[in-house]
């Protein structure tokens, strides 16, 4: 069995707790939740749900690109959404990065995320 790779990037936000941003197992990355968090200043981006999708995705490319991936890679993602009536918005956002064949895709609203963001972001990618 393969040992554990840890991805990292100065691109992406830095890990808030004990986990890693991303960890290649085999040729499957995993890319931890991806909050709207500035890398450049730690602070939540500014504005409204859609803004916030934004800056969740742009972090998750971040990781993507540190392993020498981009979204098109993307198998399996994972959204965490504070308020589900939020949820055309930040489809609408999600379409703007993510394009046919789309990967496989959970939505789940949730009570409580980190720093109290209303949108979190959690990917499977695979090498190509």
């Amino acid at each position: 069995m393969a040992e554990k790779t840890i991805v990292t990037s100065d691109a992406a936000p830095k890990a808030i707790g004990p986990y890693s941003l991303g960890v290649w197992a085999g040729e499957l990355l995993f890319v931890s939740g991806q909050t709207p968090t500035d890398p450049a200043t730690g602070a939540i981006v500014d504005g409204d749900v859609a803004a916030q999708a934004h800056q969740a995705i742009k972090n998750v490319r971040a990781v993507l690109q540190a392993a020498g991936l981009d979204l098109a890679d993307v198998v399996k993602s994972t959204l965490f959404i504070k308020d589900m009536n939020e949820f055309s918005r930040i489809n609408q956002v999600y379409a703007s990065y993510f394009t046919p064949p789309y990967p496989a895709r959970s939505c789940v609203e949730v009570a409580r995320l980190p720093k109290d963001v209303l949108v979190e972001l959690e990917v499977v990618a695979r090498r190509p």
